[in-house]
């Protein structure tokens, strides 16, 4: 039977070095030591840097960081070379790359905020929308935290379009605002107030949706 990946064996040809890096600069915890070779609990895997005379082939291992361009200015600063320097990629993430002294890579990744993406994602809308319509949701939308957006695209865009089917209508900018109060918990609509009015709307004008339950 298999328990999973218990120990990851990074081979060095400079043990302290490499156990100075992953544990001082980097961070991560020293937890064993034996006979030529040093352990590093990464939090979620452990790195097992074993003593050899010559590193025979490199690794590659990608390391998820908050700040990615702090962290290179550190691992450059701690001797590590570039390989790349952090740039945004097509799959949303910013990434680097950093080579250690046994030249096996550091990829520093992140995954981007969508207020970093440089683009609105479509709505994930099925009815028929006014342009005008899909246009004020996308802007309400920019109001809340990027980390809740994509939740509160799906569901503000499904009850929209319920709303727009019960009347029997294309959705129109007067469902998005009914279905954006409504959408929203009742506790927490008081936060849609100064986003309404910055789109010129009344929010008094809608007081059924803000009490609706």
């Amino acid at each position: 039977m298999f328990f999973g990946i218990s120990h990851l064996v990074v081979p060095t040809a400079d043990l302290e070095r490499a156990a100075q890096l992953w544990r001082d600069v980097i961070g991560f915890a020293e937890v064993h030591r034996g006979d030529g070779f040093v352990d590093i609990d990464t939090g979620s895997a452990t790195l097992r840097l074993a003593q050899v005379s010559r590193v025979e082939s490199s690794l590659s291992l990608r390391l998820q960081v908050s700040q990615v361009q702090t962290t290179y200015d550190t691992l450059l600063a701690a001797g590590c070379s570039t390989r790349y320097a952090p740039m945004k990629t097509p799959e949303l993430e910013e990434m680097a790359c950093v080579s250690d002294g046994d030249q096996h890579s550091i990829v520093l990744w992140r995954p981007l905020s969508e207020d970093e993406w440089g683009f609105v994602p479509e709505l994930p809308k099925q009815g028929e929308w006014l342009p005008e319509a899909e246009a004020l949701l996308k802007r309400l939308l920019a109001h809340v935290p990027a980390l809740f957006r994509m939740l509160a695209r799906r569901k503000t865009t499904r009850v929209i379009e319920q709303l727009a089917a019960e009347a029997k209508s294309p959705v129109t900018c007067d469902c998005v605002i009914k279905g954006y109060i409504t959408a929203s918990a009742k506790i927490t609509r008081f936060r849609l107030v100064e986003p309404l009015r910055a789109e010129g709307i009344n929010p008094d004008d809608y007081r059924a949706e803000f009490d609706y339950e």
